[in-house]
């Protein structure tokens, strides 16, 4: 059982080859720079396995709403996919947010992030850069908020 905890400093190259083989491509990874650079960066988590880091995901600031913040990206290196590792990283994502009473938005396949605790319906009012059918919601219980979403520079939104 791999449990996840901060990212510690000197991981960033680690977690670097990580999304570049996740994704097979440099631009999460630079993604990921481009936050901590410019400030953005809320928190990274790793899951640490026996041969390195298996598992990654970044929550940065929104400019808009104030203190709500992104879930992105969200990584498992390629030979530990399909094991559940992503799920019960995102599924602890979403229980902080909702103990935490954090906002968390995400972008992308709203089945996965719905079966880890995000709400795909709470996220229908939402206002954003993307396309709102593939956004989800954490956070505190209630309706779904009518705000328009303003991400970080680095997200090129």
């Amino acid at each position: 059982m791999n449990f996840q905890r901060e990212m510690k400093r000197g991981e960033e190259a680690e977690v670097d080859a990580l999304l570049r083989a996740a994704f097979g491509g440099e631009d999460e990874a630079k993604l990921v720079r481009q936050l901590r650079k410019s400030g953005a960066m809320a928190g990274e988590m790793v899951v640490p396995g026996e041969d390195g880091i298996i598992g990654y995901y970044a929550l940065s600031k929104m400019v808009a709403p104030k203190g709500w913040l992104a879930l992105a990206p969200v990584a498992v290196a390629p030979e530990h996919q399909g094991r559940g590792v992503g799920r019960r990283m995102v599924g602890m994502c979403a229980e902080w947010a909702r103990i935490a009473r954090a906002h968390v938005v995400v972008l992308g396949d709203v089945r996965f992030y719905e079966r880890a605790g995000f709400s795909h319906a709470r996220a229908a009012k939402l206002r954003a850069p993307y396309p709102v059918e593939h956004l989800a919601l954490a956070g505190p219980d209630g309706d779904a908020p009518e705000v328009e979403l303003v991400y970080a520079k680095a997200f090129g939104g």
